[in-house]
């Protein structure tokens, strides 16, 4: 299984996720197809073979630069957290893509599957907005940065759910904050690595990056 592993991540470089194919794959393994197919039926489950590696890769590479942080360094924690994601992100840029960019057609991921190891960065993202919130009894709000909650619509049933599924202390306010750098990190880090900021734009990426954390750290006070 690691072979048939390793040999996807190069295919996937190559040719794309939409063209993942397990014959070639047997090929460059040396074996006939009917072998593959023993460990692995399909595309879709060579898909998401490869989406869960990526996935566990992403999230062990986070949760080990976190552990780095001392527990009451709420803002290193992020920014490692973040850094992580774009050092990642660039090294990998196809796994990337399979996880973030454009869905593959016919492909749908198995939530069984992928849902634990592809929520792993977030909730490590939240436990330190939250552990921030705990620590200092506010989660470092800034008034009048963002407008309240509204009392109705779907959206505070949709955060109490959120807060007790996750078992959150963070008040609503902070929870929508956490959302947005949520987005955002991944909105910046995207940008970069599908060129969408155009060729020239920007001579240093990794100090633009770096501004918008500075950003981003204060959207949720930290």
């Amino acid at each position: 299984m690691e072979d048939i592993t390793r040999i996807g991540r190069e295919h996937l470089v190559v040719h794309g996720a939409a063209a993942l194919s397990l014959r070639a794959i047997a090929r460059d393994l040396g074996l006939v197809s009917s072998a593959v197919y023993r460990y692995v039926k399909s595309r879709d489950e060579l898909l998401t073979l490869l989406v869960v590696d990526a996935y566990t890769e992403l999230g062990d590479e986070v949760d080990a630069a976190v552990a780095e942080v001392a527990p009451s360094d709420h803002a290193g924690k992020f920014l490692v957290l973040a850094r992580a994601v774009r050092r990642w992100a660039v090294r990998e840029p196809a796994r990337y893509a399979l996880l973030f960019g454009s869905p593959v057609p016919g492909y749908h991921a198995p939530a069984e599957q992928t849902t634990g190891p592809g929520t792993r960065v977030i909730r490590a993202l939240v436990r330190i907005y939250d552990d921030a919130y705990r620590a200092n009894g506010r989660g470092g709000t800034l008034p009048g940065i963002m407008p309240g909650v509204p009392a109705e619509g779907m959206l505070p049933a949709d955060l109490a759910r959120i807060r007790e599924e996750m078992g959150l202390a963070a008040d609503d306010d902070l929870i929508v904050r956490g959302t947005l750098v949520w987005a955002s990190l991944f909105g910046i880090v995207s940008f970069e690595v599908f060129g969408q900021y155009g060729e020239g734009t920007f001579s240093d990426p990794e100090q633009l990056f770096e501004q918008h954390l500075a950003v981003l750290r204060s959207v949720v006070g930290l």
